[in-house]
This record gives structure tokens, C-alpha cells and sequence, in this order.
């Protein structure tokens, strides 16, 4: 990955966003600055602002994917809500299809705080500081978990599409979710609303987390 600093506008700001749960506009300001100094006092790592070798080899696993960062809210949180993105399966999409979708329906941003996609691999969706956007009158106290799928192959049946990989995702997430807030209640969004999403027996599945 490129070495990128403060001024950069380019693809790899976008990761670099992404890693740090930014919105992911492509230019290195002073707000992306801030982010990158704080990461790397955390880390360990000479703060300067610069992310290059180093500083990406703590943001990225050894294929390339931004490592989750799965952080604690501010906010008071007792529901985590597990969703499908409602798209056809055997499709992949990313937290940056649905930021588009979501913002055309008039959000800020994704409304999800983290989506796994169908090769497992998690990623960082709004900061879960931010309230989210994800399950009506739930959204101020719950952290919003989605994965890519949901629809049968007809684009209209609901279906639980999950990758054997995104099953052993969200189950990991969620156990880390819950280690950081031992109070939340796992719930399906159909456990909380008239819709069908995620399509599979969440409290079922994970009883016994």
C-alpha cells in the first residue's frame, strides 16, 4: 500500500478512512490527521501523521482487508441487531454500495456499524459512537451488525444466504460485541419490526452467546 499523509487524495485514503471509521471522502484533512496521530500513540508507533509501511501493517490483516476494529461506544448500548442487506445472493456489495443506497434515502450515512461480507471478512460502517440507522426505535441504544445477502436468487424471497464464512464472522463479531457489552441482547431485526431480515432464527442461533 502507497504511503499517504495529510493532502493525499486517492483510493487508499478511503481505506485508511474506512480502517478508522472516518467518513470515507478520499482526502487526508486535518480530521484524518487527528485519526491517524491518535491510532498511532495507541499503537505504539512514531505519531507523525504519516501512514506508511508500518502504520498500514497495523491497519490491514496479510491479504490486504482493514482489521476490524471493534471498539466501545459512548452511547449505553443493550441490543445488538443483526440484519441482511436485502440483496440478491451470490452478490457481493460493500459498506461503500450501501452508504450510497442509504444516503439516498436521505441518512448521513451507512446506517450499519459493521458489514461482513460473503468471503467473512468484517468491516467498519458508522462509528459506533454515532447513533445508527438500522432498526426504528432502537437505533439511540444498539449497535447494527449486517451481512451481505438475504434474497433468494428471484431477488424478492427472503433466504438466508450466509457464506459458511460469514457464518463464522458474525458469529466471532458477535461474541466480541458481547465481551464489550455483556448486558446487550442479540436480536434479529424481524424480532423488532414486520420485516424479515436477516431471514434466519437469530435467537436460535446464538442462545447460548
Amino acid at each position: 500500500m502507497e504511503t499517504i499523509k495529510k493532502g493525499s487524495k486517492c483510493a487508499a485514503v478511503k481505506i485508511l478512512q474506512s480502517a478508522l471509521h472516518l467518513a470515507q471522502d478520499g482526502i487526508f484533512g486535518s480530521i484524518t490527521e487527528e485519526a491517524v496521530l491518535d491510532f498511532q500513540r495507541s499503537n505504539g508507533l512514531v505519531a507523525d501523521g504519516v501512514v506508511g509501511n508500518t502504520t498500514w501493517a497495523k491497519l490491514l490483516d496479510t491479504k490486504g482487508n482493514v482489521q476490524i476494529s471493534v471498539k466501545t461506544s459512548k452511547r449505553k448500548i443493550n441490543a445488538i441487531v443483526v440484519h441482511c442487506s436485502a440483496t440478491i445472493e451470490g452478490k457481493n456489495y460493500t459498506v461503500d454500495d450501501i452508504r450510497k443506497w442509504h444516503k439516498q434515502r436521505g441518512f448521513s450515512d451507512i446506517g450499519y456499524h459493521y458489514v461482513v461480507y460473503r468471503d467473512g471478512s468484517v468491516h467498519n460502517g458508522r462509528d459506533v459512537n454515532l447513533v445508527g440507522a438500522h432498526c426504528e426505535n432502537h437505533n439511540s441504544h444498539s449497535i447494527g451488525v449486517c451481512y451481505i445477502g438475504g434474497l433468494a436468487s428471484d431477488g424478492k424471497t427472503p433466504k438466508d444466504t450466509r457464506t459458511q464464512e460469514q457464518k463464522t464472522s458474525l458469529l466471532a463479531l458477535l461474541r466480541k460485541l458481547r465481551r464489550i457489552y455483556p448486558t446487550a441482547r442479540i436480536y434479529g431485526h424481524n424480532e423488532l419490526s414486520s420485516k424479515a431480515c436477516p431471514c434466519f432464527d437469530c435467537k436460535r442461533e446464538y442462545n447460548n452467546i
